[in-house]
């Protein structure tokens, strides 16, 4: 089971769909490598956002050592540098994927490096027309390009007698992360750039714990900016609990937009965009109203609402009213095409697959993940010719949700803890720093609605702070123009 993605991938499988999930990895028990990591050194070049350059990819392990733990670690990342500029002023942004804690080549090949996965915007097409690509869309151009695998992840190994589970937690994680950072740019001589982070699901918890982390000491970093992609940092405002209403709202956006995108809803010649901007306008209120009142809702309001929500998902009005007007997004994904005996993708539900016999179904959107494990192999040994003969581990070492320590004891990841808070400290501590929030239109993991909640609900200043919708799902950037748009927005985060 890839648990690239957000803890939810773990929590969905084991509390809210049972029916769809598949078994947890071992845990992987390994605490040292026994052969020096060698550093990968190539020289490249490409075109980038327009602009022809020349660029040095960089594979190596850095050690970095976590206070007041004291745990070690040989943390290996792939970086990328432009050749053809003056340092040390040249932004940099470090880029990790989520887990929580798996490795990084999804976002690597899978949309921002300098090379990708050209995946056809059919989503039904053969894998076996996937094809390694330059990737234009990059921006490298503009910014050079850090990815980076967590202890226990891809080559990353913990070194000193730490064992793995040291890391096994939400503050640690961002600790290990934040030594790599400090001593990533004191390496490459690079302590007076500019610093931007990008995180992914889970990625975006490291990335406010990060802040966090960064803002402390003698010796603050203050970050220029964060760019959190399919965001789970509020996730306490949308765990679909049968009484949390506000999961509810929160949903609806996605769920009308995965509506749309299947055909199920009569689209009335709006937009993607303009029909989800529709849903969410109704959800925050017409359809909040009538969940707040609940049982005080009369009967001719409720059937009325139900056949609103019918308009904008595509589940018959009878479903809601025998329901509570409610739908959570797992239920959706196994409502909607019901009687086609299909389930949508739980990162992506562009995708579609059938159930068994025995009701279960493999989530159909793995085959993206899937190839980028499979190309990734590929492109380190031809491109980055790295010679390692040791496995390159894509899976997360953490056995299960209970071993990974969220903040907040015996509650997970769903306990009411202040995540978001890593990212005001550092708000405060640089003025110019900004937030980027994107997600994906069919992404039932982070949703719109939940994106917008973060926005608006944690006091930041709204100047400070953009949202970005896009085509595609957890992983967007596998769709053509949403990489495009992502390398774009990051072009115009960075300048």
């Amino acid at each position: 089971m890839k648990l690239r993605l957000l803890a939810t991938t773990m929590i969905a499988a084991a509390l809210l769909a049972p029916q769809l999930g598949r078994a947890e990895p071992a845990p992987v028990t390994e605490t040292a490598r026994e052969v020096p990591f060698q550093p990968a050194v190539t020289r490249h070049q490409g075109k980038f956002g327009g602009v022809n350059i020349r660029y040095t990819a960089t594979v190596e392990a850095v050690p970095v050592r976590t206070e007041p733990e004291g745990s070690s670690a040989d943390v290996v990342g792939f970086s990328y540098t432009r050749d053809d500029v003056k340092l040390p002023n040249r932004p940099v942004m470090f880029l990790f994927n989520g887990g929580p804690i798996t490795p990084s080549p999804y976002l690597h090949i899978g949309g921002l490096g300098p090379k990708r996965i050209a995946f056809p915007d059919d989503v039904k097409a053969d894998p076996s027309t996937f094809k390694l690509v330059d990737n234009a869309y990059s921006p490298l151009d503009s910014v050079d390009l850090v990815f980076v695998d967590p202890a226990g992840t891809g080559f990353s190994r913990v070194s000193g007698g730490t064992e793995e589970a040291a890391f096994f937690s939400n503050k640690t994680d961002a600790r290990q992360f934040s030594a790599y950072i400090r001593a990533w740019l004191k390496k490459n001589g690079r302590e007076g750039a500019p610093v931007y982070i990008l995180g992914e699901s889970y990625g975006t918890h490291r990335a406010a714990a990060i802040a966090d982390e960064l803002s402390q000491g003698a010796s603050p970093l203050p970050l220029a900016g964060i760019f959190l992609y399919g965001q789970a940092v509020n996730v306490i405002e949308w765990p679909q609990r049968p009484a949390n209403i506000t999961s509810y709202v929160a949903s609806l956006p996605t769920i009308a937009a995965i509506g749309w995108y299947h055909r199920k809803v009569d689209r009335r010649g709006l937009s993607l965009e303009a029909f989800t901007a529709e849903a969410a306008k109704y959800a925050k209120g017409e359809y909040l109203t009538a969940l707040y009142r609940g049982s005080d809702l009369p009967d001719a309001e409720r059937r009325i609402v139900a056949a609103r929500l019918e308009a904008f998902s595509g589940i018959p009005a009878h479903w809601y009213l025998e329901n509570g007007l409610k739908i959570t997004k797992e239920r959706y994904r196994v409502e909607l095409f019901k009687n086609e005996k299909l389930v949508l993708g739980r990162s992506d539900a562009r995708y579609a697959a059938p159930i068994t016999d025995k009701g279960g179904a493999v989530d159909p959107s793995d085959v993206l993940p899937d190839a980028i494990a499979k190309f990734f192999q590929t492109y380190m040994r031809d491109t980055l010719k790295v010679t390692r003969t040791e496995t390159y581990r894509y899976d997360s070492p953490v056995p299960g949700i209970d071993a990974w320590s969220w903040g907040t004891p015996n509650l997970g990841p769903f306990g009411d803890f202040p995540y978001y808070e890593g990212i005001s400290k550092v708000m405060r501590l640089n003025p110019g720093f900004k937030l980027m929030i994107g997600n994906g239109y069919y992404d039932t993991q982070t949703t719109l609605g939940g994106a917008e909640l973060l926005a608006t609900q944690s006091g930041w200043d709204p100047a400070r702070v953009s949202l970005r919708f896009y085509d595609g799902g957890h992983m967007g950037y596998s769709v053509d123009a949403t990489a495009r748009k992502i390398g774009e927005d990051i072009r115009a985060f960075v300048r």
